[in-house]
């Protein structure tokens, strides 16, 4: 009797046949990297229609912002080298899935209770997804073009941070249901993406053989130099987009003069947009160059910010909208491609979760002080402080990149 190997083989086959061609795998880590900052965004418009509706005090507002930064952290620490054990499918299901869950509760909240607990899972979906989608696109790109992976993850979390303001906006100010409306449409869109990850191909067999434990998370010896080059080019990028967003969303209200949510948001939303065309714009250029340069235009127009609130000039504004997005693009394109595509295999995922890591600490602490500062001293004293303490993130960049890039081209 002979064993028939082609009817063992079928369902491997089939499963094959069910996975998404290589291109497509590409497109789907980078969806997911967009839906991440997306929904992570999503609930920014809708903070002061919930304090209104439901009277919550200030404490309160604060308090359901405070919590997904907090989850977030926590999630990178205890989970950040997941993808390494797991494989990056797994690790982005586990993700997009919480992703889901949280943006579900906003969508259906009666109460405050409610988008707490959303904000939670919020903040887990993304500490457990972003970096693995950020790993995956390096690892899904062409050969000889994964210094390009960075500059397309940057401009899906721009286009997710634009949909956010944009879509949100427009959904709250002229839509029905403006509690809810915005996250059944954002829940659509979760449920796609999440699906396109079901179908990449499980990648366990490229995770370590020793089982997942929690650990803490360790930098490999031989890149720890471009390790801190990169964190401090992704965090000098998020510290100056969460003043901006923070601080900005305030200066636009009152050059503007509009209480029109989908205004506010489509002038905020330019920042996003530029960060995606400079993104795409710069994909060739090599990632020391990007975070130099990204430094010294994020100096010029820290300075341009500080002016534009101080002389209350519109223009002036809408100027250093833009460079803010290009600043950003810069930094954080520069910073991922020098530790994404230089992280060992094995160790990518939990290298590339330690940029994250402390740039969401740096951007929560900053964002936190200079809220103190704008209401104890005024919106201008605020600007002028988070210009400083930005400034000298930039700094660090720029020196440690271009001591990168010495050190690179001497052992060369």
């Amino acid at each position: 009797m002979t064993l028939d190997t082609g009817a063992l083989s079928l369902p491997v086959r089939k499963a094959e046949a069910l996975t998404l061609p290589a291109r497509a795998r590409f497109w789907t880590a980078a969806a997911v990297a967009g839906v991440a900052l997306w929904t992570s965004a999503a609930p920014t418009t809708s903070y002061p229609l919930y304090a209104s509706t439901w009277h919550l005090t200030s404490a309160v507002t604060t308090g359901i912002f405070a919590i997904y930064p907090i989850v977030l952290v926590v999630f990178l620490l205890v989970f950040g080298q997941v993808s390494d054990f797991i494989g990056r499918r797994n690790a982005m299901l586990f993700g997009v899935g919480a992703l889901f869950v949280g943006v579900l509760l906003f969508a259906i909240a009666p109460s405050v209770g409610w988008v707490f607990a959303g904000r939670a899972f919020m903040g887990a979906g993304v500490g457990l997804a972003l970096a693995p989608a950020t790993a995956a696109a390096v690892e899904f790109s062409r050969a000889g073009f994964e210094n390009r992976a960075s500059s397309t993850v940057t401009a899906a979390t721009a286009a997710g941070l634009s949909l956010a303001t944009i879509v949100g906006g427009a959904l709250i100010q002229y839509a029905p249901l403006p509690l809810h409306l915005d996250f059944w449409v954002l829940l659509a869109v979760v449920a796609a993406v999440l699906g396109l990850v079901y179908f990449l191909p499980r990648d366990s067999a490229r995770a370590s053989e020793e089982k997942w434990r929690p650990r803490p998370i360790r930098i490999p010896a031989g890149i720890r130099l471009l390790y801190a080059a990169a964190a401090a080019a992704v965090t000098a990028a998020y510290a100056f987009g969460s003043v901006f967003l923070a601080l900005g969303a305030d200066v636009a209200k009152d050059l503007i003069g509009s209480r029109n949510v989908l205004v506010t948001g489509s002038v905020l939303a330019i920042m996003s947009v530029m960060i995606g065309v400079t993104a795409v714009l710069a994909r060739r250029i090599p990632p020391g160059r990007l975070v130099v340069t990204g430094a010294a235009v994020t100096l010029a127009d820290l300075v341009l910010l500080v002016l534009s609130a101080q002389s209350h000039s519109l223009p002036l504004f809408m100027v250093t909208t833009v460079f803010s997005g290009a600043g950003y693009g810069l930094l954080f394109s520069g910073g991922l491609a020098l530790i994404a595509t230089h992280a060992p295999a094995l160790h990518r995922g939990g290298t590339i979760s330690a940029v994250y890591l402390v740039a969401y600490v740096f951007q929560g602490a900053i964002a936190f002080g200079l809220g103190a500062v704008a209401t104890a001293a005024g919106l201008g004293t605020a600007l002028f402080t988070g210009a400083i303490a930005i400034g000298a993130l930039a700094v660090g960049a720029l020196v440690l990149a271009t001591t990168v890039k010495r050190t690179t081209t001497q052992e060369s």
